[in-house]
């Protein structure tokens, strides 16, 4: 009786609870892991390769029935009996699941013998552990290699365990308990493992040699473990452990010497799509190098996913660039509708000012992800990964996803046998960048679009999206595709000159504007004879601009209207100010500054400078004269006579009356300081019980409680007559 099947034998016996197609099969297989049990499934012998089924692995119902096909009623019956209490296989890893599935193919082989035997179970059990110490038992190797000896008291108590249907007791791990306290795991305090991993984190390519002698040079030959000293293990023992602690630590070590491929296949991501719940509410833009040649080069993939519904647009462009990000949202807003928020990485096409500008203009919310965090858009690097191994690797020209991809195509082309050959021959490249557009379109359309979709529950992007119910936002296509009008360089900015506004050495002239205004122009791709110019924010438009040259008119009338323009627009602002102009004077700015100083000195007082005497022997002398004009006595020595003959000439001559000065009084009104003197003089008065007017002592009581008074007592308190002149 045969206990090894392939998949299409399996099918084609039709047994209850299997499939009856290979497929299914090889899909029933996959899905509840039969490969993993290493002694149930071994490579098949022959051509075509695959793998074949050891009985045992079958449900129970269908290995009764195979059974009764092959082995007759009365076998099927005691195999039914005692199938029906076996459990499932218990799930082991590591060497315990290496020693449980050597384990349970020793049983299934010692059942199958017993059978073709027809011996009595302590008989075959005997006999077959005497076939096991000769080596003529047909089983796979590794089997061997796991139970090397095998004795008829082992095999009844593994017989027992599988009845009583504790089989997970057959899953031993012998080094289990010693496993961490050997003397690479505790020597040296521990410190051997960490040291080890660090150095395999510096550099993976270590080979065990060298990592065995840098381990045996930093802690001895001989190490200490629990007080004692012992022996550093061999290379074998050294190697084992080297590869059980790049499995215990496989992830650790991986998010140091590749950060890269940790984040791509390690990296705990998580996902927010459920947070999605409508159309059009989130597209995501992504842009990759087509995996293909063309005849025109290599071109990239602008790729765009609407979250909710998964569906896809296409853009092929020659180079990475913003115009290429705004024709695809073009392409994608025409097709779907106006998204809500739109997602990318921080590449300069997708943050490029025009990029932001058309986004703000459609009001469109742009979310940028962090920068190397290619997990926060996550569908749209599903997308172009699914584009690349599906569409990409169909298409001519077709150069592989890497290097190793592209050398492999190499050979298989028998490149190294055509040296001199360009890539267009060595690739098949046929295609040009339309004809490539044209099919990515297809691919996306007819069948990723038509495709079950996993993360969509098995419904298609393209119903999903059909069985949409809600409105979505158009807008107008020529409103669109204004918006979309490419800007010259500088980003579109230009003030505007005597000729107009300049452009490639052109200029373009427009009626409305004036020379200085500052500009945003849109450049019309239909018609390079014009210019669309919106105000410095690109968001009012003024005028259309016209380059005679390339828009074939007459340059002397275009000029000529402009200059009319130009005159009536200045003639319409002047209006206001000519009607004021006739209020203007040569004397206006004059006269108004002159009021405004004699205001000014009216209301400020300066404040005296402290200051130390100064004198030499002339201003002594002249002191002294100056006295004695005054009639005082001199400062300095006492006259002679003749010095009092001539005081008594100056007396003489300075006491004959004066004309009057003919001097003209500056200030019209009376000055604080000078109310101040003549309130102190009539308080003077009045302490000095002189008849003073009733209006002046009015005056005087009400000017003492004045702020100038207090203000001017102060200052006359601090510096005398001086503080108040």
């Amino acid at each position: 009786m045969r206990m090894w099947l392939t998949a299409a034998e399996i099918a084609e016996l039709a047994l209850p609870g299997l499939p009856t197609t290979k497929r299914n099969v090889n899909a029933q297989a996959e899905r509840e892991g039969w490969a993993e049990y290493k002694g149930l499934a071994r490579p098949r012998d022959g051509r075509g390769g695959g793998l074949e089924y050891h009985v045992n692995l079958l449900p129970v119902a269908a290995r009764v029935a195979y059974y009764s096909i092959e082995g007759g009623e009365a076998l099927a019956t005691a195999a039914a009996s005692a199938l029906s209490a076996a459990p499932e296989l218990p799930q082991a890893t590591g060497a315990a699941g290496e020693a449980l599935d050597a384990r349970i193919a020793i049983l299934a082989a010692l059942k199958t013998f017993r059978r073709a035997a027809d011996l009595g179970q302590a008989v075959a059990v005997a006999y077959f552990a005497d076939f096991w110490r000769l080596g003529r038992v047909d089983i796979a190797p590794w089997v061997r290699d796991a139970v090397p000896s095998l004795a008829p008291r082992t095999l009844m108590r593994w017989l027992a365990m599988q009845e009583s249907g504790q089989l997970e007791r057959l899953a031993v791990d012998r080094g289990a308990a010693r496993r961490g306290s050997g003397v690479l795991d505790a020597g040296a305090d521990g410190a051997i493992k960490p040291f080890v991993l660090a150095l395999v984190a510096q550099n993976p390519l270590y080979t065990a040699v060298q990592l065995h002698d840098t381990v045996r040079d930093r802690f001895g030959a001989r190490i200490e473990v629990r007080g004692e000293l012992v022996p550093l293990p061999g290379l074998r023992t050294f190697e084992r452990a080297l590869k059980r602690w790049k499995e215990a630590h496989a992830t650790e070590l991986l998010a140091i010497t590749n950060p890269d491929k940790f984040r791509s296949t390690r990296r705990v991501s998580g996902s927010y799509v459920h947070l999605i719940q409508a159309l059009n509410e989130q597209w995501q833009i992504d842009a990759s190098p087509v995996d293909a040649l063309c005849v025109d080069g290599r071109h990239s993939i602008y790729i765009c996913v609407d979250i909710w519904s998964r569906r896809l647009c296409l853009l092929v462009s020659r180079t990475p660039r913003s115009e290429a990000v705004q024709l695809l949202l073009r392409k994608a807003i025409l097709a779907w509708g106006v998204p809500d928020q739109v997602k990318t990485d921080n590449g300069s096409d997708f943050v490029a000012r025009a990029t932001k500008r058309l986004l703000a203009a459609l009001q469109i919310d742009m979310q940028l992800s962090a920068p190397f965090s290619p997990w926060q858009k996550g569908p749209v690097e599903r997308a172009v990964r699914t584009f690349q191994t599906d569409c990409g690797r169909m298409l001519p020209g077709f150069i592989g996803h890497s290097v190793a991809d592209r050398k492999v195509i190499e050979s298989r082309r028998a490149f190294a046998a055509r040296l001199g050959t360009d890539d267009a021959r060595a690739f098949a490249v046929e295609l040009t960048g339309a004809e490539l557009q044209s099919i990515v379109d297809r691919w996306a359309e007819d069948m990723y679009a038509q495709r079950p979709h996993r993360g969509l529950q098995g419904e298609t992007p393209f119903g999903r999206a059909a069985r949409w119910a809600a409105p979505v936002r158009r807008v107008d296509e020529e409103a669109l595709a204004v918006l979309l009008m490419q800007a010259p360089d500088a980003e579109g900015r230009r003030v505007v000159g005597k000729q107009g506004i300049r452009i490639d050495g052109y200029h373009y002239m427009a009626p409305g504007l004036t020379v200085g205004d500052r500009v945003f122009v849109r450049l019309d791709p239909a018609d390079k004879g014009k210019v669309w110019c919106f105000d410095e924010d690109g968001e009012q438009f003024l005028a259309v601009a016209i380059c005679p040259e390339l828009a074939g008119v007459d340059p002397a009338a275009l000029r000529a209207e402009v200059a009319a323009k130009q005159r009536k627009l200045i003639e319409e602002r002047s209006v206001e100010i000519k009607a004021a102009r006739r209020q203007i004077t040569s004397r206006t700015v004059l006269d108004a500054r002159l009021r405004l100083g004699a205001e000014n000195a009216g209301n400020l007082v300066a404040f005296p400078r402290r200051s130390d005497a100064h004198s030499t022997p002339a201003l002594e002398q002249a002191a002294d004269v100056a006295a004695l004009r005054k009639g005082g006595a001199p400062i300095s020595a006492p006259l002679d006579d003749d010095a009092k003959r001539i005081m008594a000439e100056i007396e003489a001559a300075t006491a004959a009356p004066a004309a009057p000065p003919k001097v003209r009084r500056l200030r019209a009104q009376e000055t604080p300081q000078q109310r101040h003197r003549r309130y102190r003089d009539l308080k003077a008065r009045i302490a000095a019980g002189e008849d003073v007017p009733t209006a002046d002592a009015v005056w005087v009581g009400g000017y003492a409680l004045s702020a100038e008074c207090r203000s001017m007592d102060k200052m006359f308190e601090n510096f005398g007559e001086a503080g108040v002149v």
